[in-house]
């Protein structure tokens, strides 16, 4: 889709930047617009090592799923803003652990639908559906998602590079324990948050280039510590709340954490 006089999907406006399809673009993919490419690049100029974290939280993605697959027992995954498909997508790394592994993909973005919906059309053990982390009882009371996941049983919710577009006004905290409560005992929640431990002033830059389309009022800037709090009442697995590049790394870590600003973790509902 880098080619800009191919149509865009219906109901998608390629003039508005996403935040799906600039972190395809972050990934050296092909579905972006030049609207995205432009906002992308405005923020690369002030922090050119958002590349190095979005690759950081994606890896962390794959390992979290790994471990909760092959370890922790799960079965069936909630990935709320799962992005445009790439390598080794949640339900291919839930499977090659668990091969009868459950996967609910669950994005806003028309463009990201699209093509989930075609890469996982083959198979039945994986769907797409539309919906929005601030509408999280549209998500669990989603008929689609209910019938596919029993919640019942423990549940993987993924929340991957997400929580830091939601600006507090948005009440973040408020629809995490939301989805936390839904699920039943023996649950996990992994997620990545970009962190102002560091580069306070690139948070600064992203907030003003996100603003612009978003139309968000309010700041998602947070500590680690601000982070942990989506974890509230749950129980952390090893190491914890950790930079993203540390969190059960496959071999030894090169990255200098101040320069892969994301955190990232997993946790266990007792």
């Amino acid at each position: 889709m880098t080619d800009d006089a191919r149509p865009a999907p219906i109901g998608v406006d390629p003039r508005i930047p996403s935040i799906a399809r600039m972190s395809d673009y972050y990934l050296g993919g092909k579905d972006n617009f030049a609207s995205d490419r432009a906002a992308a690049d405005k923020l690369l100029a002030t922090a050119p090592e958002i590349v190095t974290i979005a690759r950081a939280s994606r890896a962390f993605l794959g390992r979290a799923v790994r471990y909760l697959a092959a370890e922790a027992g799960i079965r069936q995954f909630l990935d709320i803003g799962t992005g445009l498909p790439t390598q080794d997508n949640v339900h291919q790394v839930a499977q090659r652990a668990a091969p009868d592994a459950r996967v609910a993909y669950v994005d806003n973005d028309q463009v990201v639908l699209i093509h989930a919906r075609a890469l996982l059309a083959t198979d039945p053990r994986t769907i797409a559906v539309d919906g929005d982390l601030l509408d999280p009882g549209t998500i669990i009371g989603n008929p689609a998602v209910r019938a596919h996941l029993d919640f019942g049983e423990p549940i993987g919710l993924l929340v991957v590079a997400l929580l830091h577009y939601i600006s507090d006004d948005d009440k973040p905290y408020d629809v995490m324990a939301r989805l936390r409560d839904a699920l039943p005992s023996g649950s996990h929640l992994a997620l990545t948050h970009v962190v102002t431990d560091h580069r306070p002033e690139a948070i600064d830059e992203a907030e003003e280039v996100y603003r612009s389309f978003l139309h968000r009022t309010g700041h998602a800037r947070r500590t680690t510590a601000d982070v942990a709090r989506f974890f509230d009442g749950w129980e952390p697995v090893d190491p914890g709340l950790t930079y993203a590049t540390q969190w059960r790394p496959d071999g030894p870590v090169r990255e200098d954490p101040a320069t892969v600003w994301i955190v990232g973790g997993v946790a266990r509902k007792a």
